[in-house]
């Protein structure tokens, strides 16, 4: 799955962090971690000794976790605890997570642990930024996590020459690995095997980028139907703005202003302004389904952006009156990005099957009006039969996709964790969708690019316009069978490089500089 942004160093630690810093440091750029962040690290680290000294049970540290909360740990053999919970916690089943999404996780986690509230040294704070900066990237399933534990331990292992781990292009041993990005192999120090499994690191990586890109398939959506619209000589007097008002949600009045802006001067629609009374829902509700699904994802980016820089260690540790004082919590249960995320799901879902809709009524000649699937007229060709039924198939994927995983807790650790989030199931399933989402929004593309080449010589609105172009650049007209799936391709590798939303973006710019309304 590809991510794209520009190269730059992200600073963790300061509690301000953003999806796109998340994001930026999954597609490769360094990190830095904020110096007042270290000195909280070094703080709280150096009140770790005395807590132990005093013989306090603190669950994590001095006793063991799950179930075996109430069994002491011997402070002689706190280190050897700390690496056995990585180890035992190391279960993963199944694929690995890719490269960005593994960096994402770490991104989170060295996030929270650099808050200086996990009792964590400096040191591991450093390490774990050196990994990233130097291209360590842990070997870690994607199959086994009910929210937690489960990849961030295999993680955890690397960062102690232990596991495995991506380097130069080769699986490595976790030890080799890290001598061959120069550091040195370690132990772990008190807390610091249970401060890497205890937070919502992997829940909140992965959504981070699911929400990135559902937030740029928004907008190209709008473009594929404003087009489609077009193509099938539709109206736009439902977009209008007092419409609008009478039912002001934030994402359908701001769906309807974008789509007036990309159909702004379409001779195709001034040309066919009374061609039919109403439209179809794929067309006439295009501010509602889109508006619903920015409103969703809004809703979804707040409630991610406030994981990626909080703390959900537990116990989590505060200074009074210079003494550390440990808090055992329940910050550790991802509901609240486990159920955004089941929500993301669901709203790209949602973002599919309308453009799904839209291709099947374009290449429908009983409903579009067009030559059959899309070939020129006394063609026998099979022409657009077919994509459509691709993008029938990934919609039904994407459905499948859509249901809430967060239903599906179960109790867990002789019932100690008895109600879990199932949020890395969310995430996987949200990201998966989206980058299914891509596929069917290119097959929207492709159909609509052709079908608008049918009302030829009128030309389409200023954006819709702009995206036939790039298109165009990349995708021949079809008057003929030849093979399919690369022009899908080409379409798809469009939307996901962000190519043609930027070439939408500035055609819109212009337009609006030369005074024209939207």
């Amino acid at each position: 799955m590809t991510v794209v942004v520009g190269p730059r160093v992200v600073e963790l630690g300061q509690g301000q962090n953003s999806i796109d810093d998340i994001v930026a440091v999954a597609a490769g750029s360094p990190v830095a971690i904020a110096p007042a962040a270290l000195d909280r690290v070094e703080r709280t680290s150096a009140l770790i000794g005395t807590t132990i000294a005093r013989g306090e049970a603190v669950y994590g540290l001095t006793t063991g976790v799950g179930d075996q909360y109430s069994a002491a740990v011997d402070p002689a053999s706190i280190a050897s605890t700390q690496l056995g919970m990585l180890r035992s916690h190391a279960s993963g089943l199944g694929a690995p997570h890719d490269e960005p999404a593994v960096r994402a996780i770490m991104a989170t986690m060295l996030a929270a642990l650099a808050q200086g509230r996990s009792g964590v040294g400096v040191a591991l704070v450093q390490r774990l930024a050196a990994m990233l900066n130097r291209g360590v990237t842990p070997w870690a399933p994607s199959q086994g996590s009910v929210g937690y534990l489960t990849a961030t331990a295999h993680i955890g292992l690397v960062l102690f020459g232990r596991g495995r781990a991506w380097y130069g292009g080769q699986l490595l041993d976790g030890a080799e690995a890290l001598r061959r990005a120069g550091l040195d192999v370690v132990e772990p120090g008190p807390r610091e095997g249970h401060a890497l499994i205890s937070g919502t690191y992997e829940i909140t990586g992965i959504g981070a980028l699911a929400a990135h890109a559902a937030r740029a398939l928004i907008d190209v959506a709008d473009v594929a139907g404003a087009l489609s619209l077009e193509a099938l000589r539709g109206n736009q007097r439902g977009f209008d703005p007092r419409v609008q008002v009478m039912r002001p949600h934030p994402g359908q009045v701001a769906t309807a202003a974008r789509l007036r802006a990309l159909l702004e001067g379409s001779e195709i629609l001034a040309a066919n302004r009374d061609h039919r009374l109403q439209d179809a829902l794929s067309l006439r509700s295009i501010p509602q389904v889109h508006g619903a699904v920015r409103d969703a994802l809004a809703y979804v980016e707040g409630v991610i952006e406030i994981e990626i820089n909080a703390v959900t260690d537990n116990p989590v540790f505060m200074i009074e009156d210079e003494e550390l004082v440990a808090l055992p919590n329940g910050n550790g249960h991802g509901a609240p990005t486990a159920l955004a995320l089941d929500v993301l799901a669901i709203a790209i879902a949602e973002l599919s099957t309308m453009s799904q809709a839209r291709s099947d009524r374009l290449t429908n000649q009983h409903l579009s009006e067009l030559p059959a699937f899309l070939v020129p007229d006394g063609s026998a060709a099979s022409g657009f039969m077919i994509p459509p039924y691709a993008a029938a198939a990934i919609a039904a994927e994407n459905r499948a996709l859509a249901a809430p995983a967060t239903v599906h807790t179960v109790s867990t650790s002789a019932g100690q964790e008895d109600h879990v989030s199932m949020g890395t199931t969310a995430a996987i399933q949200a990201r998966t969708a989206a980058h299914n989402a891509t596929g069917i929004l290119a097959i929207e593309l492709l159909c609509a690019t052709q079908a608008a080449d049918f009302h030829a010589p009128l030309r389409p609105g200023a954006g819709t316009r702009a995206a036939h172009a790039v298109i165009r650049r990349a995708v021949a007209f079809r008057d003929s069978d030849r093979e399919m799936a690369p022009d899908i391709e080409a379409v798809r590798v469009l939307i996901a490089d962000g190519a043609l939303a930027g070439e939408v973006a500035r055609a819109l710019a212009e337009n609006q500089d030369q005074g024209r309304p939207l």
